[in-house]
């Protein structure tokens, strides 16, 4: 087994255990496989945590999660799907971070894992176990993962800068008794 052989097998086993992942958490937000919540469950709970629309947030973050988790898996336009994963996974992060960074806290350690993963991906590519070099990169462009990262970052950038707006109105409504 050459140097390649070894590099291409770990990207797979990456693509595939990320990807899969990804995929599963996907499928509970859009179809409620695996006890997830469905998109109206998941909507509800989006609205709950600042994502308005709900419902729109949810299938958004799920078709991120499994359209991206299925595409990294397969090594299919693998720029896109390493970006959209890894936006998805930065309004993950966002939500958890007041938690700390460990997951057993609650915090953003998972999400962050996977979206670093996801990313990583994107920019070091499929390997040659793809389908992306199967079909000779048509998908998998120079140009393509510096325009999925600048459109995918600037779409979570407005996502999380809205949530962040609705979640300091609700706080303003809020006040603190000033004499106990």
């Amino acid at each position: 087994m050459t140097c390649y052989d070894r590099r291409d097998l770990g990207l797979l086993l990456l693509r595939l255990g990320t990807g899969g992942v990804l995929a599963a958490h996907g499928a509970q937000k859009l179809f409620g496989w695996f006890g997830g919540g469905g998109i109206e469950g998941t909507g509800q709970f989006m609205e709950s945590i600042g994502y308005a629309p709900g419902r729109t947030s949810a299938t958004l973050a799920g078709l991120a999660e499994a359209g991206g988790g299925t595409l990294l898996a397969l090594g299919l336009a693998t720029p896109a799907a390493g970006a959209a994963a890894a936006g998805a996974m930065a309004g993950a992060s966002a939500v958890h971070a007041p938690n700390g960074f460990f997951n057993q806290e609650g915090g953003f350690e998972y999400a962050a894992s996977l979206g670093l993963t996801a990313a990583g991906l994107a920019v070091t590519g499929p390997g040659r176990l793809s389908l992306d070099h199967a079909l000779g990169h048509t998908a998998d462009r120079t140009w393509m993962l510096p325009a999925a990262f600048a459109a995918i970052g600037a779409g979570t950038a407005v996502m999380l800068g809205a949530r962040n707006r609705r979640l300091r109105k609700i706080r303003e409504g809020e006040q603190e008794a000033l004499f106990e």
